[in-house]
């Protein structure tokens, strides 16, 4: 089943629960934008090898073609975030508690920009949809175990692998260019670390992007009360308004997180920003297509802690990392508890 562009906008102008519901989905993809989709690109920024507006523009592109192409070679992120949590039964009941979530992600994610932390909004999504779908049931009914086994799955491999690959592509690129002309290899790397970047920005679109149109048509379907659709197809059309989107939200707001991952966790020389590149990038790759939904975030990060400590272990700023971590750890349940208490109460309400 699919949603089309006609379809859409017709419902939009005349349905005031569907305008309410999209308006909300399209905040929060501009959110991600503004707080996740900067960690892309956060490398080549903060090593120059791209303008900040030139590397907005590459990341918008990337994040389409990420979601364009990946949708059609594995759109199972899509899918495990769509069956992660059930919202059906009362259709009208579970839109508002979908738009409950979507509120709650909006609230944690804009905190976190303020303080200039990059939380992950992977991450906040999936506690908030938790949250509300525990609100919905009464109980954890509302959870399908099977798929957020995934989850689990996904935090360990970009801790694991986003960290080790990011500390051993560091290490191989040292003993490679020990011998050689800086000038010579900065010329490479420059080149190397924009083509990593927009690899990053389309891996980010591969699986944030299919992430959050997944929500934007669960939304759709509750509000034309089809809230047990289990198969459906994403359409070209919201693939462009989700890439453009987050490509304004990252024009938006996304220097502060570009500052605190690519310059204040680590100064990065541009070697080390391709290499924290091509960690994340195998990382998300590998993730896409098992079907595993990672944070961008989390992979970004880890990889460049794996740069840094690869240098030496004092070079990484602890101190930024351990407020990174704490985000990370109080996401689950401060957004999952947030997604409740508001689903709660906006059925209450409404």
């Amino acid at each position: 089943m699919t949603l089309t562009f006609s379809e859409f906008i017709s419902g939009f102008f005349s349905n005031p629960a569907l305008a309410i519901t999209a308006l909300l989905t399209i905040g929060v993809i501009l959110v991600n934008g503004w707080t996740d989709a900067p960690n892309a690109i956060a490398t080549c920024v903060a090593t120059r090898a791209l303008r900040p507006k030139t590397a907005v523009i590459m990341a918008a592109l990337g994040n389409f073609l990420g979601v364009f192409v990946m949708t059609q070679i594995n759109s199972t992120v899509a899918q495990t975030i769509y069956k992660m949590v059930d919202f059906g039964g009362d259709a009208h009941e579970a839109m508002i508690a979908l738009c409950a979530a979507l509120f709650a992600i909006v609230t944690w994610a804009t905190a976190a920009w303020i303080f200039a932390i990059p939380t992950s909004e992977s991450h906040a999504l999936i506690a908030g949809l938790s949250g509300a779908a525990i609100a919905l049931h009464n109980s954890f009914a509302g959870i399908n175990p099977q798929e957020w086994l995934k989850v689990i799955y996904g935090i360990g491999l970009s801790t694991v692998m986003g960290f080790g690959l990011g500390w051993l592509t560091a290490k191989v690129g040292q003993v490679i260019c020990r011998n050689m002309d800086r000038r010579k290899t900065n010329r490479f790397f420059r080149l190397a670390e924009a083509t990593g970047g927009a690899a990053s920005a389309f891996m980010h679109g591969a699986q944030d992007g299919q992430k959050f149109m997944s929500i934007f048509l669960l939304g759709m379907f509750l509000v034309k009360g089809q809230g047990n659709v289990t198969t459906f197809e994403i359409p070209t059309w919201l693939m462009i308004l989700c890439s453009v989107v987050m490509g304004l939200g990252t024009s938006m707001g996304g220097y502060k997180i570009i500052k605190s991952v690519g310059m204040d966790m680590v100064k990065l020389d541009l070697f080390q920003g391709f290499s924290a590149d091509f960690a994340s990038v195998a990382c998300m790759l590998v993730a896409s297509l098992t079907g595993m939904p990672v944070s961008t975030t989390h992979t970004k990060t880890t990889a460049v802690m794996g740069v840094g400590a690869a240098k030496r272990f004092s070079s990484v700023n602890w101190g930024v990392v351990k407020e990174m971590v704490l985000a990370w750890v109080l996401t689950f349940p401060g957004c999952g508890l947030i997604g409740y208490l508001m689903a709660k109460l906006f059925m209450l309400i409404f």
